[in-house]
């Protein structure tokens, strides 16, 4: 009874030490079409890159965007596109914060940007290996990493295994359209990728311009 007594004891404080340490993480949930996965961020390191994209998950901007980019083994881009694969309008670009310390290394999140290093707006990328070349050097800014998964990789994972190149315009674009169905802030790091996933829609191939990739 004794020993019964205090090995639930032993489980309840290991519980209340993950919700401690989950209330004192940032956190926000990426519901998509292949499942959801965690994002833990890192304000202390990237504020303005932190409080940007607080901004578009708050104001439900994520919701419905694809990801349009994928390069198998290395990142899955997306943030910034409708289904119809056309941008949408976004907020200013902010400062680059890739001096930050934090590296481009597997399950980081970093912000995708064009040649100017303060062009990032809302678009994203995962990091599916250690990729050295896109960290800053004493000379040249890199791509700021602002998070890193913390639950539900093998949905990232997933989605970097999609076939690729049935349309011209984004040959790296996945055949099906993977959408981001919800972007929230949780206070929770378990997710639950048992249920049945919602289903993605086939690639719609119509007439948009092509525009210079991100990242």
């Amino acid at each position: 009874m004794i020993r019964h007594f205090f090995s639930s004891l032993l489980i309840m404080c290991l519980l209340a030490c993950q919700n401690v340490q989950a209330a004192e993480q940032l956190l926000v949930a990426v519901k998509t079409d292949k499942g959801t996965f965690v994002i833990e961020l890192y304000p202390d390191k990237a504020p303005v890159t932190v409080q940007n994209f607080l901004a578009y998950v708050d104001s439900k901007f994520y919701d419905d965007t694809i990801f349009h980019r994928v390069v198998p083994g290395v990142v899955v881009q997306g943030g910034g596109m409708s289904e119809d694969y056309r941008e949408k309008r976004t907020k200013r670009p902010i400062k680059n914060e890739s001096d930050n310390g934090l590296l481009n290394k597997y399950k980081t999140v970093a912000m995708a940007r064009f040649s100017n290093p303060d062009s990032a707006t809302s678009q994203f990328f995962i990091n599916l290996k250690n990729n050295e070349g896109f960290d800053s050097t004493k000379t040249t800014p890199g791509y700021a990493v602002f998070g890193r998964i913390v639950a539900g990789m093998e949905v990232v994972e997933k989605i970097s295994r999609a076939p690729l190149g049935a349309y011209r315009a984004f040959p790296e674009a996945p055949n099906e359209v993977i959408r981001i169905l919800s972007a929230t802030r949780t206070n929770s790091i378990a997710v639950d990728n048992t249920a049945p996933t919602h289903k993605s829609s086939p690639f719609k191939d119509s007439l948009v311009p092509v525009n210079e990739n991100n990242q």
